[in-house]
């Protein structure tokens, strides 16, 4: 079994582990056998979303994997067209019921949609499912420094997390110093760059000179940079592989070989100041 995943503190007096597994493009049938597998493997932060439509099957993966509810980060995520105060409170209660679960670990915003102006609304409804108890942290997906400082600004509640995109050619210096500031944890998907970073001269390069794959060297990357990172994988071999990550650490001359990598130009997903 791989080493246990260090955790992070959150700014709600929570933790959540470094190193997660993610269900982002997973049949609902599928889901029960992986989540199941990445349970065993020692994975405790599972990350999937309404949107996904696999809440069913990952829920199932975790009241039948073996290991005991506590141990478990479950994070799922609030669709676009479900933003707004009561439509979001009803969202929330149908993947609570997807999932078989009475509460999640982590409720986020998936995308801000600020063309809609309910974001700030949807928040709100958020933080009282947090004070319910059926949300025990609550963050947000996809936002620019600008949306946090306007939930911020409008409800004195920053998000615990903010889940974004961020590999080693994206690496979002910025808003990750804006989370900082902040006391945000900043989570990684797509930390592998969608597998397109893989072949990279320098991954390969530092690759080789540890004994260990491209994906474990940009993984240990994102871990030692402070970030959650969420892989997705359908192979058993890669839930393996992708959490055996803290029994070997990059040097100081590795770190600064992959932010030279560093640019500003290749956003893979959409971008969140129009998507909605």
């Amino acid at each position: 079994m791989a080493v246990a995943a260090p955790t992070l503190p959150l700014n709600d007096a929570r933790r959540i582990p470094q190193i997660g597994y993610g269900c982002w493009q997973l049949s609902d049938a599928q889901a029960p056998d992986l989540v199941g597998r990445a349970l065993q493997a020692g994975y405790r932060l599972i990350d999937t979303a309404a949107a996904y439509g696999n809440e069913a099957g990952v829920g199932r993966g975790i009241r039948d994997g073996g290991v005991g509810r506590e141990e478990i980060f479950l994070t799922t995520k609030l669709w676009n067209d479900r933003q707004g105060r009561d439509e979001a409170r009803r969202a929330f209660d149908e993947s609570l019921k997807r999932l078989g679960l009475p509460y999640v670990d982590l409720y986020l915003i998936h995308w801000p949609c600020p063309q809609r102006r309910l974001f700030v609304e949807t928040w709100k409804a958020l933080i009282q499912l947090r004070e319910e108890g059926r949300a025990k942290s609550i963050g947000v997906s996809n936002f620019t420094p600008e949306h946090i400082a306007t939930l911020i600004g409008e409800t004195g509640v920053a998000p615990a997390v903010n889940q974004i995109e961020l590999h080693p050619r994206f690496q979002r210096v910025d808003p990750r110093a804006d989370h900082a500031r902040h006391g945000i944890v900043t989570e990684s998907w797509s930390p592998l760059g969608q597998g397109k970073e893989l072949n990279d001269p320098v991954i390969l390069a530092i690759a080789k000179a540890h004994g260990r794959t491209p994906a474990q060297v940009v993984l240990r990357w994102q871990v030692q940079i402070g970030c959650i990172a969420i892989p997705k994988t359908a192979r058993p071999e890669r839930i393996l592989e992708n959490s055996a990550l803290f029994d070997f650490e990059l040097g100081a001359d590795d770190m600064e070989r992959i932010a030279g990598l560093n640019r500003t130009d290749r956003r893979i997903g959409p971008d969140p100041a129009t998507f909605c």
